[in-house]
């Protein structure tokens, strides 16, 4: 039985249909005092799949509520898909007396769940901070569905190079085309970016720039700005989770970008395609 997070509806629909299962009917209710509380009525699953992105610290506590009555309704064995994953790109303690965010948040989901399943997590390591069998999910094939086809000798771009095999995916998925990526240099204490070219040419040509997720879009539109500069026709984005806080959808359209795609990880107006099929091959 599929029991969803409130941020994850479709994806879980999605899946249940991917797998045949039924999907539990829960109700998420908000006391007065601001605390959470889910129900998720007649239901006695055997096997409890909970779907929920934690796009929030409220979806964690959600997310940690739904296992538990996942439990109280007896069911044998949980299973956490985290569509997306709050706080996986705080790995690591960048300063001295900071937490490394995405372990503590690990050990919690791990006391209530059997196995876990992430969507393109920030960094596959982040699975090594769960206290039960964690894998990753590569989702990122499913956005060459609703790539135009008559992309123009296209070239899939990368905004650095740590996140090359993405667009190695969807230029695979995609079925034709060249890769390459840029160069970035982040400067933790100020939050700047600086994002130099790469040696591709773009001149007159279709570019599709992939990463695993677009938050404020800062970046990526810096990227953009350099293809404008260097001929390229069509720019198109292609991303696993669409974050996209704030303006960054208008930041991206004023840069120049001419569509953005996105996953249901993170449920948005680009949600084009379902990471669904990826997740149901895993369960």
């Amino acid at each position: 039985m599929i029991l969803p997070g409130s941020a994850s509806q479709s994806l879980a629909a999605e899946l249940a249909a991917a797998l045949g299962e039924p999907i539990a009917p829960v109700e998420y209710e908000r006391f007065p005092d601001g605390e959470l509380l889910v129900r998720i009525g007649d239901a006695s699953p055997e096997r409890a799949i909970v779907v929920a992105s934690t796009a929030t610290s409220d979806a964690f506590v959600e997310l940690l509520q739904l296992q538990d009555a996942a439990r109280e309704a007896g069911a044998s064995e949980v299973v956490t898909v985290l569509p997306y994953m709050g706080y996986a790109r705080q790995d690591e303690a960048f300063r001295e007396g900071e937490p490394v965010s995405s372990r503590a948040m690990a050990r919690a989901i791990s006391s209530g769940t059997d196995r876990v399943l992430t969507i393109n997590p920030h960094e596959d390591a982040i699975c090594d901070f769960f206290d039960v069998p964690a894998q990753s999910v590569d989702a990122a094939g499913v956005l060459a569905e609703p790539l135009p086809a008559d992309l123009v000798d296209p070239l899939f771009l990368s905004p650095d190079s740590g996140a090359i095999d993405i667009a190695e995916t969807v230029r695979d998925a995609y079925g034709r085309g060249a890769v390459d990526y840029f160069e970035k240099e982040r400067d933790y204490d100020t939050g700047d970016v600086t994002v130099s070219p790469s040696d591709a040419t773009c001149d007159s040509r279709d570019v599709i720039v992939t990463d695993d997720i677009i938050a404020t879009g800062s970046t990526m539109s810096e990227a953009v700005d350099v293809l404008d500069g260097r001929g390229a026709d069509r720019v198109f984005v292609a991303c696993v989770h669409p974050m996209l806080a704030a303006n960054a959808q208008t930041k991206l359209a004023s840069a120049g970008v001419e569509r953005i795609y996105g996953t249901d990880t993170i449920e948005r107006a680009v949600s084009d395609v379902s990471a669904a099929p990826a997740v149901a091959d895993r369960l």
